[in-house]
């Protein structure tokens, strides 16, 4: 695990560039009219985002903000590309050797359902550098970094938070896809909450299960199973879902009832007509791992093996647009010091 000083300066810039990205334009990073020069780099960095891509206010667009950081602060030229809803592991594959024979170096995928294609391509071009964010299983291979993040250790905050402000001792989790990492959002959000209400009770639906990675990109599904939740009494629901989250804020809208979003500060970039229903958003700065990745590589050095982003150095968190939880701050950040200080060990499986 990486934690410097040059980690903590990284992760405030870092957090900041995701906030304006998130309230400004994607083709204003490069912009040549602010009266400095525009930064100038030889390196070419290709972005494999998961389903949903660009533009899905969660995961994929914290990973933009990073890579949009890095063109206005470096120069590094960029190609994008994205999965689509049930392709076939052959055309994962198929975008990581175009970008390759392309000359794009290093080659960043977005999401653990890029490690199988990672690890075949990056075999086949052993003098190209890769990264995968949020999967470790390729933390030998030498032309590999695995960027990973505690989100158990967020995701204990914001169960705090549900806890504390929900008033039917209800609440609800909804996973995009039930596979290992977002089971860790689960297992961190319940342990969250049985920390503040033992008693408290916990809905759990997963919209797909893997090989089906459609639950990260499916608002009505994500809708309808909110909806449930909240008709049978829950009044917080956090989802863990990707672009299926947007139909968790309709349904918590239209049920006069609050949700959690994940990745990014969703009160930020959710559709403003369910923004005052984002309780808290928990964060994975996802655009920290990315820039920091790739000013290594501007400085010439080729990150490798496991880079881990924790709440110590806030890797993940919570966030506190919106005001509706600054009444508890003090609360979870006692529970963010006794997780950063060991005193709470938060599970990873449910």
């Amino acid at each position: 695990m990486r934690r410097s000083t040059k980690l903590a300066a990284l992760l405030s810039a870092g957090i900041l560039a995701l906030t304006t990205a998130a309230c400004g334009s994607e083709s204003d990073t490069n912009d040549e009219g602010t009266g400095g020069e525009t930064p100038t780099s030889d390196i070419k960095v290709a972005m494999a985002y998961d389903v949903g891509g660009r533009g899905d206010q969660s995961f994929n667009d914290s990973a933009a903000a990073g890579l949009d950081q890095a063109i206005a602060e470096f120069g590094v030229d960029s190609n994008e590309s994205e999965a689509s809803d049930g392709e076939a592991e052959t055309a994962r594959e198929e975008r990581l050797r175009t970008f390759a024979d392309a000359g794009f170096d290093p080659i960043i995928a977005v999401g653990f359902a890029y490690a199988a294609s990672v690890g075949k391509v990056a075999a086949e071009y052993p003098e190209v550098h890769f990264a995968i964010i949020d999967d470790s299983s390729l933390a030998d291979v030498p032309n590999v970094a695995s960027l990973v993040f505690a989100e158990e250790q967020g995701s204990f905050l914001v169960g705090a938070a549900a806890a504390l402000k929900t008033e039917t001792d209800h609440i609800g989790f909804i996973g995009g896809v039930q596979v290992p990492l977002i089971e860790k959002f689960e297992a961190g959000y319940e342990a969250g909450a049985q920390a503040v209400n033992p008693d408290i009770k916990i809905d759990v639906t997963y919209l797909t299960q893997a090989p089906d990675f459609s639950g990260f990109g499916d608002p009505a599904k994500g809708k309808t199973a909110a909806q449930g939740m909240y008709d049978g009494g829950a009044d917080v629901v956090f989802h863990a879902a990707g672009g299926s989250g947007g139909g968790v804020f309709e349904a918590a809208a239209d049920s006069d009832a609050k949700a959690i979003g994940v990745d990014s500060d969703q009160y930020n970039t959710a559709d403003p007509s369910v923004q005052d229903v984002i309780m808290t958003s928990m964060l994975k700065n996802v655009n920290v791992a990315v820039y920091q990745y790739l000013s290594e590589v501007v400085d010439g050095t080729f990150p490798a093996g496991v880079n881990t982003y924790d709440l110590a150095v806030d890797g993940v968190g919570y966030s506190t647009s919106g005001g509706f939880v600054d009444d508890i701050v003090s609360d979870l950040d006692g529970y963010k010091q006794q997780i950063v200080d060991g005193e709470i060990e938060v599970p990873t499986t449910p």
